[in-house]
C-alpha cells in the first residue's frame, strides 16, 4: 500500500460515521445503506488526490457523499421500483422515542433531496456557515430554506 492509499485509508476511517449519517438519510435499508457508502468511497477516491484543501476535509467529504447519495437517489426515483421483502424484526424496539424518531425520518424522507441533506447537516450540529460552504449556497439561503423546511415539516404533521 503506498502512502496515498494509506493516507486514503485513515481518512475514510476517521469520517466512516459521517459517511454512514448521510447514507442512511437516503435509506434504511441496511444492504442498500452499504451500497451507498460503497459508492460514497469510490468517489471519494476518485477525488483524493486532487482535493486542494481549500475547505476542510470534513466539509469535502459530506460533499460528495451528499452529491453521491443525491444522484443515486435521482436515478432510483426514475426507476421506482417497489421492493418486497419478508423480514420482519418482531423483537423490534417501539417505544414512543422510537416511534417519533422514524415518524420524523419518513417525513425528511419526503423532502427533495437537496432539502434533505440540509436537514441532515443540521441535525449533525454543523453550523449555518458550514452547511452552506457544502451545498453551495448562502449562510442566509440556509436559514431561509431551513424555516421553510420546518413549515414543511409541520405541514405533513397535519395531513
Amino acid at each position: 500500500m503506498n502512502a496515498l492509499e494509506k493516507q486514503f485509508a485513515q481518512t475514510a476511517a476517521e469520517h466512516k460515521s459521517t459517511i454512514y449519517t448521510v447514507c442512511y438519510m437516503f435509506s434504511q435499508d441496511a444492504d442498500e445503506v452499504n451500497d451507498l457508502f460503497q459508492e460514497v468511497l469510490v468517489n471519494l477516491w476518485k477525488g483524493f488526490e486532487s482535493f486542494e484543501h481549500r475547505s476542510d476535509i470534513k466539509t469535502w467529504i459530506y460533499r460528495v457523499a451528499l452529491n453521491t447519495c443525491i444522484s443515486i437517489d435521482r436515478k432510483k426515483r426514475r426507476q421506482a421500483t417497489e421492493r418486497l421483502t419478508m423480514d420482519i424484526n418482531l423483537f423490534e424496539d417501539r417505544d414512543e422515542d422510537t416511534r417519533q424518531v422514524d415518524m420524523l425520518h419518513k417525513r425528511i424522507s419526503k423532502l427533495q433531496p437537496f432539502d434533505r441533506a440540509i436537514v441532515l447537516l443540521w441535525l449533525e450540529n454543523l453550523s449555518y456557515e458550514e452547511i452552506g460552504q457544502i451545498v453551495g449556497i448562502t449562510t442566509k439561503n440556509v436559514s431561509v430554506r431551513l424555516f421553510r423546511i420546518r413549515e414543511q415539516l409541520k405541514q405533513m404533521s397535519n395531513d
